[in-house]
């Protein structure tokens, strides 16, 4: 038995295994630089927070869609978000974390506009929540879309579990950015949809009582 120059291919489930291990990797990245950021910000007094976070309607502050997400307001608010950020953002990006990056950007953009556009003046915004959310309706739908029995069920599960937290997507708490959270699990859906599998139809093989076989010329 003959093999290439890169060995024997893997099995898909050897493959999933190390697509696990680079998501797991991504998202302890990912929430090192959350906690780095907290800190220094902390330190700082948080004018990270009043420098880089999402002011409603200024045309200066559309930049800050991308940096919001990285500044929290307090201790209390990154501890509150790091650890659902962790679970389903693993779950976001297991199948691929190039696709995972891509998600996430899609998620930011969806969740800094719609902060953007519809809260309240005179307000600043930040935090992880939109992000957090945007994973939450990604893992919900992506299963759906890519027609993966073992996502279907991790979108079930997730839904049921979390279901409370379907209530933060209306304006419920004051003082919590409930466009942010509506706005990017709605850039969730979307961004299952946009990065679903596509996967080639199978062509079917022609069937040997319609097969037209070559005229006779004899």
């Amino acid at each position: 038995m003959s093999t290439t120059s890169e060995g024997p291919a893997r099995s898909d489930a050897e493959l999933m295994i190390a697509e696990a291990k680079k998501a797991l990797w991504a998202m302890v990245g990912l929430l090192a630089v959350l906690w780095l950021v907290q800190i220094v910000n902390a330190v700082d007094g948080y004018d990270l927070s009043r420098e880089f976070g999402i002011e409603p309607r200024d045309p200066g502050s559309l930049p800050d869609i991308l940096t919001s997400p990285f500044m929290h307001a307090s201790w209390m608010h990154i501890e509150a978000n790091s650890g659902p950020l962790f679970v389903f953002g693993f779950l976001a990006a297991y199948r691929g974390v190039k696709k995972w990056l891509g998600v996430s950007l899609l998620i930011i953009v969806a969740s800094g506009l719609g902060v953007w556009f519809i809260t309240p003046s005179n307000t600043v915004t930040v935090g992880a929540s939109g992000l957090l959310f945007g994973y939450f309706g990604y893992v919900i739908v992506r299963g759906l879309f890519d027609r993966h029995p073992i996502d279907i069920v991790i979108g079930l599960v997730m839904a049921l579990c979390f279901a409370y937290q379907f209530t933060s997507l209306l304006p419920t708490e004051e003082g919590v950015s409930w466009q942010g959270h509506l706005f990017g699990f709605a850039g969730g859906i979307i961004g299952g949809w946009l990065f679903r599998d596509r996967r080639p139809k199978a062509v079917a093989a022609p069937d040997a009582a319609t097969t037209l076989l070559p005229k006779d010329v004899s």
